[in-house]
């Protein structure tokens, strides 16, 4: 698994996040709508994309691990300690490689920036 997907499974995944299961839809006895023929059926559209509260999820998971001193609002090491990952350069680094950075990977402020505004981006997008 990548270390993007990791990241996004640790979040989503985590207990605290899983979303509790929606009611089921009350069935109501309705008079049945007849079925557009091919001729007059409109194309689906496509579906627009849906932003997800990563924030929202993160929080969760810093209030359930009693909201330790972590800054993983804007720290790339900080949000990968939060959800349990090695936040080690060589991991870093690797996940620098998988969305596409392409300075110098040498663990600076400027590649630590970068790494967390296209994670957040990435995971608020769902992409």
């Amino acid at each position: 698994m990548s270390i993007f997907g990791a990241i996004k499974s640790a979040i989503f995944g985590h207990p605290a996040v899983q979303a509790t299961p929606a009611a089921a839809p009350q069935t109501t006895q309705a008079t049945p709508t007849p079925t557009p023929t091919p001729a007059t059926a409109a194309p689906a559209a496509p579906a627009a994309p849906v932003e997800i509260d990563a924030d929202a999820a993160l929080a969760k998971i810093a209030h359930s691990k009693g909201d330790p001193d972590l800054n993983w609002k804007t720290s790339i090491v900080d949000l990968m300690k939060l959800i349990g990952m090695d936040s080690s350069l060589a991991n870093r680094q690797q996940l620098a490689t998988e969305l596409g950075y392409t300075g110098e990977k040498n663990g600076s402020a400027e590649m630590n920036l970068w790494l967390h505004d296209h994670v957040m981006e990435r995971i608020r997008t769902g992409k």
